[in-house]
């Protein structure tokens, strides 16, 4: 692992914190459903500043800029295409004068997610073209001042090597996640399995850390954390669950976690050995706040079980996390497997 800052706020602590939603909390600020939220990086500044310094007073030892949609292909919708290495330097900037007068040590993640195309033959988006589009976006964020870039809800193995590629070429570190809503599989049928394979064989180009993020609700993410964790790979895990089961209520998708539940969850997701332990959709400074003082109260507890996951969390989407296994079986008997 080089030196740089996330790699030596793992040496010095057992877990990190990192941040929860950017949407949900955009949208509790006045963002409208369909607007371009990078935009606000230039044209709403200081409700950027107020996003940020959310989970940095909630005690997040790491955040997320606000720059997911920054790439050609997603900023095309809002014709800001040529606009790409700005609004990411924009949203680089703001993050890291926030992180740098919370009088901590906290890391800047430049959050970079899909590009919205599919690859061919399917589709029209090729290995050169994803490379150019996320290169980009990593120089826009390097510019503004990121400590390490964060690829986050990937469900194709192609769009995850072309943003290892853009890192290198950018020579910045990154993490990089995927999301598992499929009955245990990404939208392009990955497994937990898979994808430690697909990190593993990026050698130099692999992430600092890796996981999951969004999908279906807590509970699903765990059960891939563990998928991830049997398969003993040598680089941190990361957990970004939901903030609960999206509902549809008066007109907007409202999640149902609480606080609790997300504290809940947070412990678990150490239990099952994540070391990088978020929210996603749903999770706002309040959830944050109490997941800070779960991670730091509460005694480290064995692995769990699906059962007690199940009992905690909530029930499982699927029978199954889409390596073959039921359930029902015990986790040891999954050990075992050979992929």
């Amino acid at each position: 692992m080089s030196e740089n800052a996330l790699s030596r706020m793992l040496a010095a602590h057992d877990v990190l914190l990192a941040d929860g939603a950017t949407g949900t909390n955009l949208f509790n600020m006045g963002l409208q459903s369909g607007d371009a939220p990078e935009l606000w990086n230039v044209d709403q500044p200081d409700k950027i500043r107020t996003l940020y310094r959310g989970p940095v007073e909630a005690g997040s030892d790491l955040f997320l800029t606000n720059t997911f949609g920054g790439n050609a292909s997603r900023l095309k919708l809002h014709d800001a295409q040529s606009r790409v290495r700005e609004l990411n330097r924009a949203g680089a900037e703001l993050a890291r004068e926030v992180a740098d007068a919370s009088g901590r040590d906290i890391v800047v993640a430049g959050s970079i997610g899909p590009t919205g195309d599919i690859f061919v033959p399917m589709g029209t988006l090729t290995h050169e073209l994803a490379v150019e589009m996320f290169h980009e976006q990593a120089e826009g964020l390097k510019e503004g001042g990121a400590d390490v870039l964060w690829v986050e809800t990937i469900s194709a193995p192609e769009e995850y090597r072309a943003a290892a590629e853009a890192a290198r070429l950018a020579d910045m570190p990154w993490c990089g996640t995927m999301s598992f809503d499929t009955a245990g599989r990404t939208m392009m049928g990955v497994t937990s399995e898979d994808m430690v394979t697909l990190v593993g064989k990026l050698k130099d180009s692999a992430p600092l850390a890796f996981g999951a993020n969004c999908g279906v609700g807590a509970s699903d993410l765990l059960r891939t954390v563990l998928g991830f964790a049997s398969q003993a790979p040598d680089r941190p895990i990361i957990a970004k669950g939901n903030a609960g089961i999206p509902k549809y209520v008066a007109g907007h998708i409202h999640y149902d976690g609480t606080p609790e539940l997300m504290a809940d969850y947070a412990v678990l997701a150490r239990d099952c050995g994540a070391r990088i332990i978020g929210g996603c959709c749903g999770t706002t400074p309040e959830h944050l706040v109490r997941m800070r003082r779960a991670l730091d109260e509460t005694p480290r507890g064995e692995t769990p079980t699906l059962a007690e996951i199940e009992r905690r969390l909530g029930g499982f989407s699927s029978a199954g996390d889409g390596t073959g296994d039921d359930v029902a079986k015990p986790r040891a008997r999954r050990r075992g497997r050979k992929s």
